[in-house]
Formats: structure tokens, sequence, C-alpha cells
């Protein structure tokens, strides 16, 4: 499971972006969140662990939980 930190939330769309330990940046959406982290509090900063999902617009996070 990668690591990385959240580096931009849309609060309003729901939706943000994580930026891998590779530098690789992933789209996550809200409903991917793990029960470890409140979207509406997220701000970018926090480190997380998160799997690589498959979608019709290219690899994006999913299953996102705050990193251990």
């Amino acid at each position: 499971m990668p690591n990385g930190t959240v580096k931009k939330v849309q609060s309003d769309r729901g939706f943000g972006f994580i930026t891998a330990e590779d530098g690789q940046e992933y789209f996550f959406h809200r409903s991917g969140l793990d029960s470890s982290l409140d979207f509406d509090s997220l701000n970018g900063g926090e480190a997380v662990a998160f799997e690589i999902e498959k979608s019709d617009k290219g690899p994006r996070a999913g299953r996102v939980r705050a990193a251990a």
C-alpha cells in the first residue's frame, strides 16, 4: 500500500489529490476514504496510505486512510 501526503482538497466538490512518495499525483474522491479520515477536516499535508485503483480516467487513490 503506497504512502503519500494530501496535496489539495476541493471540499465543495468532494475530491482532492494525493502526492505519493514517488512523486506521482493521484485523484481521490470522498467516497474512497476509510473511516479513519474525515473528508470535511482534511486541509492538506496529512500523511495517508492508499490503494491505487483503475478508473476510466486513469489511476486514482482508493481506500485512503491515515498513515500509521
